[in-house]
């Protein structure tokens, strides 16, 4: 059984980003919190939207940090000192460059190119030992695109396979809090849109 007391969906905050590609980590986050009829509140002591709902009998935190990407480290460190929870109790959802829509992959450390992660690495202490769900969006081919990428809305196609990977991540994530991370991951690894 995973000890996961806090997932963390990543994103930058105002309608102008909502269904940007930078946002689906919040997208996941929001769905999570929809399955579990659990509304996400603003909590200034946090610096983002939060809410607490039980799977697999455990007691999870949700965490939306309304800072901006590359301050995220600001409201996971605030919410994880305060209830005393460990970076290897953390669940952090992120959009990947690196993985196409419609794939979802969980991975436990190492270090990563997103602002996000670099920056809850830095306010954790440098600990990287969380664990991640990234969420595949597709490279657009060249550095010189990626910010506009990220930044963009998807094409339709696209948009319904991150969602049906996001989907599918949610099940998992059930998986993963009553069972353990080996048999969430290879459900989601090989989930096929």
């Amino acid at each position: 059984m995973a000890d996961i007391r806090l997932i963390v969906g990543l994103g930058n905050p105002g309608p102008e980003y909502d269904n940007t590609r930078h946002n689906a980590g919040e997208w996941f986050l929001n769905q999570l919190a929809d399955t579990f009829n659990t509304p996400l509140k603003p909590e200034s002591k946090f610096f983002g939207k939060t809410a607490r709902v039980t799977i697999a009998g455990q007691d999870v935190r949700l965490l939306y940090p309304t800072t901006f990407m590359n301050k995220s480290g600001q409201a996971v460190a605030a919410l994880a000192n305060f209830y005393r929870i460990e970076p290897e109790q953390i669940l952090v959802a992120f959009d990947e460059l690196d993985l196409p829509p419609g794939v979802a992959k969980y991975k436990v450390g190492g270090s990563s190119s997103q602002n996000g992660i670099r920056d809850i690495v830095a306010k954790l202490g440098n600990n990287k030992d969380f664990l991640r769900l990234r969420i595949g969006i597709g490279h657009p081919g060249h550095k010189s695109r990626v910010t506009g990428h990220v930044l963009g809305k998807p094409p339709a196609d696209e948009k319904m396979a991150i969602e049906s990977a996001i989907d599918e991540a949610v099940r998992c994530t059930e998986i993963l809090l009553k069972n353990d991370l080996k048999q969430a991951q290879n459900r989601l690894h090989s989930f096929k849109t």
